[in-house]
């Protein structure tokens, strides 16, 4: 039993390397869908039924705690899953809760009512099926009031990394911070809600200016999950064999990963 990581391409690798370098001891099995991929153009009964596909093939590769490496499928189908399909020995955590935990100041578990935070305005950079889902307000609801955030669908910016366009990728995010601030023209904080994003959070960053705070999921998740595993440590399982897997072509999706990464990765067929 190792511990999955799904994403529906290649961005839940950016998280992968970080609960890697963070937990070197454990094993993760990555499951890309990248046939599918992206998620964030489909609708939400397609997201369930392909994000829920994924996880059964994580659960049956020995997986017991599959994380969702992907905010689309977290904003989708996580709450779905966890209310009817996950069985009482298996875990699927999403990855909203540790950007919340972040911007909000306060554990997951703290269930006091919601309180003021010193965050007022946040920007949401994620793709449109995230932003339509409303699923980070709806849960950041739960935890703070009076933060102001606005959402701004990042369309075409997955394409752009997974095919390696890194020109275009920084084009589109510029152009997408341009229109944000024609909204929300002073963010104090910026939520980069897709996992393809870290790999362009310099782009991100500069384009919002010094001022603004920018919250990237990939160390917070390594954070959130090394203490998950620490409080239930049942749920790593005796395994010790990582992989990779993908419903796409393993040689291209190889390729690709290895690019992505900067070191060598070797998928095979899902």
């Amino acid at each position: 039993m190792a511990v999955g990581i799904f994403d529906s391409g290649l961005g839940g690798l950016t998280v992968l390397d970080a609960v890697s370098k963070r937990l070197p001891d454990v094993p993760f099995v990555y499951f890309g869908d990248n046939s599918h991929a992206p998620y964030g153009v489909r609708d939400a009964d397609d997201i369930y039924r392909l994000t829920t596909a994924a996880v059964e093939r994580l659960w049956a590769a020995g997986c017991d705690l599959v994380i969702l490496a992907c905010n689309t499928a977290s904003a989708a189908a996580l709450r779905r899953m966890q209310e009817s399909r996950v069985p009482r020995d298996k875990r699927v955590l999403g990855v909203f809760v540790p950007l919340i935990e972040a911007l909000t100041e306060r554990q997951w578990g703290d269930n006091s009512p919601p309180r003021e935070v010193a965050v007022k305005h946040v920007a949401l950079f994620a793709t449109p099926a995230t932003v339509s889902s409303r699923a980070f307000q709806r849960e950041l609801a739960f935890r703070a009031i009076g933060v102001d955030v606005e959402a701004q669908a990042c369309g075409g910016l997955v394409d752009a990394i997974e095919e390696g366009d890194m020109i275009l990728a920084e084009a589109l995010v510029r152009s997408h911070v341009d229109a944000l601030k024609r909204k929300l023209p002073h963010p104090e904080a910026a939520i980069l809600g897709c996992t393809h994003y870290p790999l362009m959070d310099e782009v991100f960053q500069d384009a919002l200016g010094p001022e603004v705070s920018v919250y990237s999921q990939a160390n917070l998740v390594a954070a959130s999950l090394a203490d998950y595993l620490t409080r239930h440590p049942s749920m790593i399982g005796p395994g010790t064999e990582s992989g990779f897997l993908t419903t796409g072509d393993p040689a291209r999706v190889s390729r690709n990963a290895t690019q992505f990464l900067k070191r060598q990765i070797v998928f095979t067929k899902a």
